[in-house]
């Protein structure tokens, strides 16, 4: 089932402030929250659909992108990744929306510590033309830290597993409490009990994995897609995400103008005069092509849909082949001859009529 659109979602238009946009997902979560919809499945998606739509609409670079591709421009699946998101992850990055005291004690929970997030990996990925145009499945290898096999925690005797510590302090005005991150835990509210060897302080080692990455076709350069819970651990918390920065690699022969690709061909004087087929090469292989008589150099052509697919998926872009006369820069005595024979010939003598297009007017004609 295709993603509805996260404005559609909110409620809100896309000229819509940050405050409207957090006072529209409050408004809902409030509405859809599982406390007050227990056993109700419908309910639940929607309070995740808003979340979803939140967590994009709520990040400037994110809702940049989601504006300018859609659903494609964040991986094809949103913010968490479609099926990577739970009630942790909303509650761990968006319970401070209700004024401090989380989710669970704003509908009258436990309301306990907020669940930490290990930290992001970033990579770059470099695609070429081909990938770029059609999108492609890659696998990467990566290196993250892991909770280790076999290693247990216990509650934290510094902050009795709150994650906090709180200190009373007095002043003129009575007695102030404040609350800072337990530093023994790192607000986690656990500690390592038992752990393998191999682990460190943390009980985390380092585990190299093959991951593999669907993008869509149609990306960019520099465009960031995410992959929700394929970054670092924290004990006791949620894992971090993936980010993949995408690179185009340099091409020599086609090159990209928006969804577009060019390709400068070169004919000689012989061909273009007479006519002829000719071999040309696209992101999906190489085509014949015909050369009218009379072809004049910077004449463009179209072949349609070979192009960029959107990274929408609606359209594709052409490929434009801009016709270059090649002049041969040597000759022989008997080509030299053949030529200066025809040098005043009526026929090759330049006359270009009002038909024949300036390289700027077939510049705006293409694009």
């Amino acid at each position: 089932m295709a993603k509805r659109d996260y404005y559609e979602v909110l409620g809100v238009t896309k000229s819509a402030s940050a405050e409207e946009i957090k006072k529209a997902y409050r408004k809902l979560a409030i509405q859809f929250h599982p406390d007050k919809n227990p056993d109700n499945p419908e309910a639940e998606d929607k309070f995740k659909e808003a979340a979803e739509a939140y967590e994009v609409l709520s990040n400037p670079e994110k809702k940049a992108r989601y504006d300018q591709f859609g659903h494609q421009g964040l991986g094809g699946n949103g913010g968490f990744s479609g099926g990577g998101m739970n009630m942790e992850d909303i509650f761990s990055q968006f319970g401070d929306i209700f004024g401090g005291g989380g989710f669970g004690s704003f509908f009258g929970g436990g309301g306990g510590r907020r669940t930490k997030k290990g930290t992001n990996l970033r990579v770059k990925l470099k695609l070429n033309l081909q990938e770029i145009a059609n999108g492609v499945e890659k696998k990467i290898k990566v290196k993250r830290h892991i909770v280790a096999p076999g290693v247990s925690f216990k509650s934290c005797g510094t902050c009795q597993g709150s994650g906090q510590v709180k200190k009373v302090v007095n002043t003129m005005l009575g007695q102030m409490v404040s609350a800072s991150t337990c530093a023994v835990c790192g607000g986690s509210g656990q500690i390592v009990d038992k752990k393998p060897a191999d682990a460190d302080s943390r009980g985390l080692i380092i585990k190299e994995e093959v991951i593999s990455i669907n993008i869509p076709g149609g990306v960019g350069e520099g465009m960031q897609l995410s992959m929700s819970g394929k970054g670092n651990e924290i004990p006791g918390g949620i894992p971090g995400d993936l980010l993949i920065v995408i690179e185009e690699a340099e091409e020599d022969v086609l090159q990209r103008e928006g969804n577009n690709v060019i390709f400068d061909l070169h004919v000689s004087f012989i061909d273009a005069a007479l006519g002829a087929s000719v071999e040309v090469p696209t992101i999906d292989g190489k085509v014949k092509i015909k050369i009218d008589p009379g072809t004049q150099s910077g004449k463009m052509l179209r072949l349609k849909g070979k192009g960029i697919k959107d990274i929408n998926g609606y359209t594709r872009g052409d490929q434009l082949i801009m016709v270059n006369i090649w002049t041969p820069t040597e000759l022989s005595r008997e080509e030299r001859n053949i030529l200066e024979s025809l040098r005043n010939s009526e026929n090759f003598k330049p006359d270009p009529g009002k038909q024949d297009k300036s390289f700027f007017d077939k510049m705006r004609e293409f694009f």
